[in-house]
Formats: C-alpha cells, structure tokens, sequence
C-alpha cells in the first residue's frame, strides 16, 4: 500500500506534462485530466481504507530513510483530505468542461488552463502527504505558481490586479516560512515533523513561542484568518466561476490543515492555545459582519468563508482530540459545501448576467433547479438541523460545553450567533435573486402600483442601499444558456453534501478516530522513525488503533539520530 502514496501526487504531475505536449489539442487535454483526477479520487478513497484498518501510511522517497530522506505520510487525516480535494476537483473540472463547452476559450484558455490546474491539484496533495516541513513548503510553492495562473486567467485588469495582490501576500508568508524553517532547523537540526515532535520539546519555553508563533503566522495567512483574511475578498471573486469555486473549497483549508498539523504534531503542550480561541472568535464576528454588507453574492461567500474558517481554529484551540475531531469532520463539510455555493453561484451568473443583488430576481420561476441547488447547500451553510453543518457545529459546541470554561463558552454563543447570521445573509440572497420579482425597465411604476407592492418596492431600494458592491464590479452581461454538464456537476456535488449528512456516523466515526490519532503524537514517531536505536526506518505502517501505541521517545532521545 505505501506504493500508493506518491502516485497521488505524481499522477496530476504526470497528467500535466501529458497535457503540456498536446497544447492545441483539446479533447485530448480535457481527457488527460479527467482520468487522471478519476484516479487520484480512487486513489484517496483506497488510502482512507487502507489507514483506517492497517494504521498509518509511510513512503521513503528514493529509499533514503528518515530523517535523512524525504517522508510522505498518509494518516486518517491526510487521506480524508486528500479524498475530499479530488471529489472537488473532479467536480469543478466537470463544471469547467461544460462552460468550455459553451464558450469557447474566454474563461479557461485550453493550452495552459488544464495543465495549471493539474499542477494545482499536485500541489494539494503533496501538503496533505508531506512528512517535513521543507516538503510542505515545497507544496505551499507549487500552488502559489498555479493559483497566479489561474487566478489571472482573461487577463483583464480586476483580475491582474487580484492575482498581483495574492501573489505579494502569499510571498510574505512564504518568506515568513522559509524563515521559520531555517530557525527550527538551526535550533534543532531536523525538519522532519516526526522528529520535531520530540526535539522541539526540549527547547526553552520562550523558543517554543517564538517558533509556533512564526509557523501559526505564516499558515493563517493562507488560511485567511483575522486578521490576516484582508486579502481574499477582493482577490477570489474576480477569478472565473471554477476558479473561485475550488480555490474557496480547497486553498484555506491548506492553510488550516497546516495549522492543526503544527498544533498537533510539532506543539502538543502549545501555550498559545488560549490565543487561538480568541483569533478563531474574531475571526467568526468580522468575517459574518462583512458578509452581511454585501450586495454581491461572491463576495458575500467569501466573508463567509472567513468566517467558517473561524468554526475550524476553534476547534484546534480546544487542543484535544474530540476538538480535533470534530474540526476534521467540519473540514470536510466546508470543503464540500462552500465548493458547491460557488458553483451554484457560477449557475446563477450565467443566468442572470451578474452576481449583483440589485441585478437578480425572479429566478425562482425562471430557474427552479438553480433556485434548488442553491437553497440546499445554504441552509447546510447556516447550519440547519440536520444537515452536516449543523452536525459539526454541534460537535464543536459539545466539546467547548465539556471544557466549561469562560472562553469555551463566549465562543460557544458566538459561533451560534454567526451561524444565524450566516443564515441570514445567505436567506437574504435567496429572496432578492430568486423571490422577489426580476426588476426590468418595463416594470409597473410606482405610482400605479399597489400600496403593498410600493411598500415592498420601497423597503427593498433601502435594503440595497445599505449594501456595499464589489469594488471591481462588472456592468450585467446578457443572459446565457446554462449547459447541463455545469447543472449536472453543481447537482452532484449538492448530492455529496447531502451523503455527508446520511453518512454522518461513519464519517464522524472516521473523524473521531483521526482526532484520536492527532492526540498522540508518538503514533507519528513510530511510523516514520521507528523503534530502534538506529537512524530512520519506519516500517511503512503502523498497527491500527486496537493495538497500544509504543511510546519511543527515550528511545529517539538516546540514540544517534541528529
């Protein structure tokens, strides 16, 4: 099975050059790539199995054993990550294929947009598999270059502009991480995690600080959050429909993925949890109070995704494995979820020409399977019993309730409260873009309308007013056909995110085993260093959860590993 750990990253890779030589080809691209994020679907799917019954994962790439070698590593977690990325990226490509279909080159120019996104895809896996810093910053890299690929696709000046911004302030955190990667290295001589989980302990306190502090830095940069998410609104939106779909589901969760393996792994005893419970409740309250005073949908999205992100830091700062745990199974509902609200919003734009509040109405009547795929994901969003959202949040509240402390329960009411709010917003759309009556030029005058509908007509205008637009807002286009490709890849994926909500003991029973796992450290040092008194040889996997972890850490300490 440990075979099957690199072939996550090296398919899309492969895929990529296989697409690069045939750059005028289309059908051929189009192929390449589908079957290689079949594959790599397959493969994550495979892995999660694999984990789950015979325990943790380990490739020694070229055969050089750690810590002198490169490790990937594929626990419970990595490998739910990596199963959720590639459903979403398979779904986006479908929805892709069938807006290529319809226009042509405008959106996604075939020669180079395939390949990036293949390259995006290996970027994203290799974070989820990687054993050692430098490899995670090696990954942060591969999707900084794709995503300014991407980003920038149609060249026009909002999305030039968007792309130059998150390049500078992924730079930063690239830098600040690089930075971080050289001190640890130089105050402890590795940077391979497992190994740090024991070597980092040794330090004095105030370099442990110091040392998280960085790491936690430059991850909530790339996760967005507060206050360190001023970034992302302005830079996902202007993207196309499934760029900014796939990089809201997936490019945070990087970050966030990131954070909960530094917590979890590297700063077991962090002093800095308290800090995070306090960064993931500001998070929360300014990411829902920005969404709350849009008039454009994407932008709207994606200070709810701000916010959510909130719900996951939350959860890593409750620092034990059922907040673990329950920040897993939240993970993988947002992933899903905010994923299928972009591609519903894509569907929504290309019927009414905009993504404007003040644009939209009457979709109801005109667009009832759009009106459907965009009413079941946001009551998901808000939280909603009993949809998967609402279940993850209960996890949370559940674990912050057994802390009974202060702090658990000031974040407790604030993330109920944010779940409202976020039901609200996204209410608030659903009535304006589909309720309400499309407003056009030939509308009845109001003078000549009823007292009810001048009353209606009137709040409406106030509402609007108090609103604010996305700086780089498009004037209207005109109404397209929808393709049934991009209707069929938005219903498959509202159909995922349903399947969590009827699968939601076997995943949150997944989840609760990843928490578990996460909790104890020593699980990661057995399987990639071993336990023996030599240098590195993981066996390849270690025992599933049954059997008593081996606790080697006077073992690691006392042998001749640097």
């Amino acid at each position: 099975m440990t075979a099957l750990v690199p072939l996550v990253v090296l398919v899309p890779l492969l895929g990529a050059a296989a697409a690069l030589i045939v750059p005028g080809r289309r059908r051929v691209q189009q192929g390449v790539t589908l079957v290689s994020l079949i594959v790599v679907t397959a493969l994550g799917g495979t892995l999660m199995w694999a984990v789950d019954v015979h325990g943790m994962l380990v490739m020694e790439v070229g055969g050089w054993a750690a810590p002198f070698g490169i490790a990937l590593v594929v626990d419970r977690v990595s490998a739910l990550m990596i199963t959720v990325s590639a459903v979403v990226l398979l779904a986006v490509f479908v929805f892709s294929l069938g807006q290529g279909l319809a226009d042509g080159d405008e959106e996604t120019p075939v020669s180079i947009y395939y390949p990036t996104y293949l390259v995006l895809g290996a970027g994203v896996c290799n974070a989820f598999v990687a054993g050692d810093l430098f490899n995670l910053y090696v990954s942060f890299e591969i999707l900084l270059v794709a995503s300014y690929v991407l980003i920038t696709l149609g060249g026009t000046t909002a999305r030039i502009r968007a792309g130059i911004t998150y390049v500078v302030v992924s730079l930063v955190s690239s830098i600040l991480f690089l930075a971080t990667i050289g001190l640890v290295y130089g105050a402890t001589g590795t940077v391979n995690m497992a190994q740090l989980s024991v070597r980092i302990a040794e330090l004095p306190d105030n370099i442990q600080l110091i040392l998280n502090l960085m790491l936690v830095i430059a991850f909530g940069i790339k996760a967005a959050v507060f206050p360190l998410a001023f970034w992302l609104p302005d830079s996902y939106p202007t993207a196309p429909a499934p760029v900014t779909a796939v990089f809201a589901g997936l490019l945070t969760k990087v970050g966030v993925y990131a954070i909960i393996r530094t917590q979890t792994q590297m700063f077991p005893e962090s002093s800095i949890d308290g800090l995070l419970l306090v960064v993931a409740g500001l998070t929360l309250v300014v990411g829902i109070l920005g969404a709350v005073s849009q008039l454009d949908i994407k932008r709207l999205l994606s200070f709810t995704l701000i916010s959510h992100i909130g719900y996951m830091i939350f959860g890593i700062g409750m620092a034990n494995a059922a907040g673990f745990a329950a920040t897993i199974y939240y993970i993988a509902h947002h992933i899903i979820v905010q994923t299928t609200l972009f591609l519903a919003v894509g569907l929504i734009e290309r019927h009414g020409g905009s993504t404007s509040l003040a644009s939209l109405g009457g979709m109801l009547r005109s667009a009832p399977i759009i009106a459907i795929l965009f009413f079941i994901p946001m009551l998901n969003l808000g939280g909603i019993p009993p949809f998967s959202g609402f279940i993850g949040k209960l996890g949370l509240f559940t674990v912050a309730a057994d802390l009974a402390s202060p702090g658990a329960y000031w974040l407790m009411g604030i993330g109920a409260a944010v779940s409202l709010l976020t039901l609200y917003a996204l209410a608030r759309v659903w009535v304006l873009a589909f309720w309400r009556p499309r407003v056009t030029s030939d509308a009845q005058p109001l003078k000549t309308a009823s007292s009810e509908a001048i009353m209606l007509r009137e709040r409406e205008e106030a509402m609007l007013e108090t609103l604010h637009d996305a700086p780089d807002a498009q004037p209207q286009r005109e109404q397209r056909e929808t393709p049934k490709l991009m209707t069929a890849a938005t219903a498959g994926m509202v159909g995922i995110s349903v399947l969590l909500t009827v699968f939601a003991g076997p995943l949150y029973g997944y989840a609760t085993r990843a928490g578990d796992n996460m909790a104890h450290p020593s699980q990661l040092l057995q399987a990639v260093l071993g336990d023996h008194d030599g240098p590195g040889g993981g066996s390849g996997t270690t025992e599933p959860d049954d059997s008593s972890p081996i606790d080697i850490t006077e073992e690691i300490e006392g042998s001749d590993i640097p």
